[in-house]
């Protein structure tokens, strides 16, 4: 009895949680909630109507072929003609009414520039010097209208935060757009929902919607530069980044680090995860990407790096440093 009830319950455990469409913590996200719930609700009472139908001619022993039965059976054809007429009629207007807008612009939104490569995300808040740029996470003050504004690097995604907005696609050569705003202080997980290759499913990209002064102070610590340790352990850490392959790839603002072809790292360990949510952002996992990144996600664009052992404490305890 109770392995019963635990498996007709065990369908709403999608309804809540860090990525769901049914727990909506956004404006657009609740109404697409709406809408939802407004198609299950008529199609419901539609599906128990046709049940109740079909228990009725069940019940009956005969139908009748008198004239006048055959005409009221034609009436209740063309009756339930009308009714599914009117209900197609009736919830396509109101998914018109609840989509149309849903990307509109609104008065001086936030800019986040989101950008998708195989398998993961650039983000970049536009400003002067080039602005600020981070990557598998993206910081939102609650309350206020954000413009997402998307593209891709080399093939077809998709951004979706199911909690807060509705999926939009990222085409290489087009650019789109996606306005939502969130309303409640949280971290909401999202995911590229468009099949991008092998690592597809280890695509994921964590949004963090915080109160207003927090969001200022977060911007404010992510536009400062790293100061040059003093501790020499991690001062050999940063010269390894910047000598060693990983200054090829990676930009560390501030130090002869400048590559463009992987994420940023001047900030990395405040960030919630490692590898687009691969890992948990400690010094094991950052350690252990060094070490062998094909190893934990076969086919990404980082080689492995050969390191001596007290070379790679060295850099990894710099890179954990870097908050």
């Amino acid at each position: 009895m109770r392995a019963g009830v635990a498996l007709l319950l065990l369908p709403l455990a999608g309804c809540t949680g860090a990525q769901s469409a049914l727990d909506p913590q956004g404006s657009v996200a609740q109404r697409l909630g709406a809408l939802f719930w407004l198609f299950v609700a008529v199609l419901g009472l539609i599906w128990l109507a046709v049940l109740l139908v079909l228990a009725v001619a069940l019940r009956r022993r005969a139908v009748s072929a008198a004239p006048s039965g055959e005409r009221r059976a034609g009436r209740v054809v063309t009756a339930a003609t009308l009714a599914t007429a009117l209900v197609v009629a009736g919830l396509t207007l109101a998914s018109y009414r609840a989509t149309h807008g849903l990307s509109d612009d609104a008065a001086a939104p936030l800019v986040v520039q989101l950008r998708g490569y195989q398998w993961w995300w650039q983000v970049t808040y536009p400003g002067p010097g080039g602005g600020l740029v981070t990557a598998n996470e993206i910081r939102l003050p609650a309350g206020r209208a954000a413009r997402i504004e998307l593209s891709a690097a080399d093939v077809i995604h998709s951004f979706w935060v199911p909690n807060l907005a509705g999926k939009q696609d990222m085409i290489p050569g087009r650019d789109n757009a996606l306005t939502l705003t969130p309303l409640t202080p949280g971290r909401y997980r999202a995911q590229c929902a468009e099949f991008c290759g092998l690592q597809h499913a280890h695509m994921a990209l964590m949004v963090v919607v915080e109160p207003p002064e927090d969001f200022a102070a977060w911007m404010a610590a992510q536009r400062a530069t790293p100061a040059a340790p003093a501790d020499p352990e991690l001062a050999w850490g940063r010269r390894l980044l910047e000598e060693k392959a990983c200054g090829a790839c990676h930009a560390l603002r501030g130090s002869r680090a400048a590559g463009q072809l992987g994420p940023d790292l001047t900030h990395l360990a405040s960030r919630d995860t490692l590898a687009a949510g691969m890992l948990p952002m400690t010094p094991g996992s950052i350690a252990a990407w060094i070490a062998d990144p094909q190893q934990i996600k076969p086919g990404n664009a980082m080689p492995r790096v050969e390191l001596a052992p007290d070379e790679l404490r060295a850099l990894t305890a710099y890179l954990a440093s870097l908050r």
